[in-house]
């Protein structure tokens, strides 16, 4: 099977969501490692030159992952994303946001809603993200903070890292 390594990216909004899909030429179990374990999450998901460490991942259905956004200069910004539901292998849907070092939310930024989707093509696989806000305003928001770019650097990562 051949495959295109392009990113879909689809913003719809007057339903306030954008659809992302991609495919990896690498089997299930290893993108689903790459989503799920914190030693690899840290080694893509983050746009270069910035890089991702993670504070706390508690990968279950009622936990969460914080994780340190840190630039080159050193500056750093916490995320979190609280996992709602794990279907192993196949999806994963959380809550994701910008926190403070108590871990509450920044209001000033806004909630992201993640469904992930993990299907094995033969040795490949593809993912198929859907992620909603709570208004078009917000999708907006994330889209002027450069989202579809660094998502797509963010990809490339993940490319490299399942090649080795």
């Amino acid at each position: 099977m051949m495959i295109n390594n392009e990113m879909i990216f689809t913003k719809d909004l007057p339903n306030k969501k954008i659809n992302v899909v991609r495919d990896f030429a690498a089997p299930l179990a290893d993108v689903w490692a790459a989503w799920t374990e914190p030693e690899l999450l840290d080694q893509w998901w983050a746009p270069r030159p910035y890089r991702a460490e993670t504070k706390i991942m508690d990968f279950r259905e009622g936990g969460m992952w914080i994780y340190a956004m840190i630039g080159p200069q050193g500056d750093s910004t916490l995320c979190k994303e609280l996992f709602k539901t794990i279907a192993v292998q196949d999806r994963i849907t959380n809550a994701v946001s910008f926190c403070d070092e108590e871990y509450k939310d920044n209001p000033d930024f806004p909630v992201m809603y993640w469904n992930k989707g993990f299907e094995a093509k033969g040795d490949a696989t593809t993912v198929n993200i859907e992620i909603t806000f709570d208004s078009e305003a917000d999708l907006q928001t994330i889209i002027s903070m450069g989202f579809e770019e660094g998502f797509k650097m963010g990809m490339g990562n993940l490319d490299e890292l399942l090649a080795k």
